[in-house]
C-alpha cells in the first residue's frame, strides 16, 4: 500500500509500505480521508517527542471496512466508519470506570513515543479494534467524518468542565479545537463566549462558530476586555487550546475568583505557572485528555446540522501531496485551517 511516512524529522516520504495484518477483533479499513492535526505538524519536527520516526502519522480519519477479523460480529465489509484516536483496553480499571482515555496501556493511532509505535491513517489501509469504531451517518461525508475527532476533543473538554447555561466562558486559542470548543459552549447555553487569539483570521473563524466576542491579544488587554463583559468579575470558565505558557497565563488572568480553567492544549511539557494567582483566587484547574465517549454526540450534531465542521475545511488534497501540505501548515502559509488528505 501507499503511505505518507515520517522517515526522519522534517522528512515525509510518500512510499510503498506493507499492508497492515488483520488480527482477531479488528477490522481492516480502506482510508477515505485523514485530517492533518496540529499535533502531527508539531510532531513532524520532533518538538513534542511523540512522533519518533519512522512512523505513519494520522489519527483524524474515516473510511470503509473492507475486511473483518475473527470475532467481529457487529461490523461488516462496506460499513462507513470513523474511529476513536485512542486504542484502549476493555478490562482496564479506568475503562471500567468510564475513563478509557486515562486507561493503562492505551495507545494513540499514528503516534510513537518511547513506549510504543502505532502506525496511523496517512495510508491506504489501517487496522483498528472493533470497539473504537463508530458508524458514519448517511448524510455525513468522509471528509466531514475526518473532523469528528477534534470536535470530540472539544466536546469532552466542555462536558468535563461542568459548565451550565448562562455561565460566561473564555476560549484562548482559536484554531480548530478552540473553534469547536466555542461551538460546543454555545450549544451548552454559555454566554458570553469570548474567543482569544493573536490571528485575526482565526478569530473570524471563531465568530463563524458562534463566538459572541473576539479579542486579539496583540492589540488589546485581554483580561480588561473580559472583565468589561462579565460584570467586572472575570469569566466563570476558561478553556486553553494552545498548550504554551503564555496562553495558559492569559486564560488564568481572565478568570474570576473561584472559576474553573480547563487545559486542553498539550504542546509544552512544562510551563511557568502563576501559582499565587491560582491559590489566592481559588481557581480550579482541570486537565482534559482526548475523548471519552463523545464521538456519538458529535456525529449526531453533524448529522442534524448543529455542527457544521465543513466551515473549517481549507483543502482536500491527495495523500501523495501530503508532504507539501505539511510544509504549508508548518510554515503557516495561506491562513489554512483543516487540510484533509485522501489516499
Amino acid at each position: 500500500m501507499k503511505a505518507l511516512v515520517l522517515e526522519e524529522y522534517n522528512k515525509l516520504v510518500y512510499k510503498d509500505m506493507p499492508e497492515p495484518v488483520l488480527s482477531a477483533g479488528e477490522v481492516l479499513i480502506k482510508v477515505k480521508a485523514c485530517g492533518i492535526c496540529g499535533s502531527d505538524v508539531h510532531g513532524m519536527d520532533g518538538s513534542t517527542g511523540r512522533r519518533q520516526p519512522p512512523i505513519i502519522m494520522g489519527h483524524e480519519a474515516s473510511g470503509e471496512i473492507v475486511k473483518t477479523g475473527e470475532g467481529v460480529t457487529s461490523w461488516k465489509a462496506g460499513d462507513r466508519v470513523t474511529f476513536d484516536s485512542t486504542v484502549y483496553p476493555l478490562n482496564d480499571w479506568y475503562t471500567l470506570k468510564g475513563h478509557y482515555n486515562l486507561s493503562d496501556g492505551r495507545q494513540v493511532v499514528g503516534v510513537s513515543p518511547v513506549e510504543y509505535k502505532r502506525h496511523g491513517a496517512f495510508a491506504e489501509y489501517l487496522t483498528v479494534p472493533q470497539h473504537i469504531l463508530y458508524k458514519i451517518p448517511a448524510n455525513v461525508s468522509f471528509e466531514q467524518a475526518a473532523m469528528v475527532e477534534p470536535a470530540a476533543v472539544a466536546a469532552h473538554a466542555v462536558q468535563l468542565s461542568g459548565i451550565k447555561a448562562g455561565n460566561s466562558a473564555v476560549v484562548v486559542g482559536s484554531g480548530m479545537i478552540g473553534a469547536f470548543i466555542v461551538s460546543m459552549l454555545k450549544a451548552s447555553g454559555a454566554t458570553p463566549v469570548i474567543a482569544v487569539d493573536v490571528d485575526d483570521a482565526k478569530l473570524k473563524v471563531a465568530v463563524d462558530f458562534g463566538a459572541d466576542l473576539i479579542v486579539n491579544s496583540t492589540k488589546e488587554q485581554v483580561a480588561d476586555v473580559v472583565r468589561a463583559h462579565t460584570k467586572d468579575r472575570g469569566a466563570d470558565f476558561g478553556f486553553e487550546a494552545v498548550g504554551i505558557g503564555a496562553t495558559v497565563n492569559t486564560m488564568i488572568d481572565t478568570l474570576r475568583r473561584g472559576a474553573t480553567g480547563v487545559l486542553v492544549g498539550n504542546v509544552s511539557a512544562k510551563i511557568d505557572f502563576p501559582l499565587q494567582k491560582v491559590v489566592t483566587s481559588e481557581i480550579k484547574l482541570q486537565g482534559s485528555c482526548a475523548i471519552s465517549g463523545e464521538y456519538e454526540i458529535v456525529l449526531d450534531m453533524m448529522a442534524s446540522g448543529a455542527l457544521k465542521v465543513e466551515k473549517m475545511l481549507s483543502a482536500v488534497a491527495p495523500l501523495s501531496e501530503g508532504a507539501e501540505w505539511f510544509r504549508k501548515l508548518y510554515n503557516k502559509e495561506g491562513n489554512l485551517n483543516k487540510v484533509v488528505l485522501v489516499p
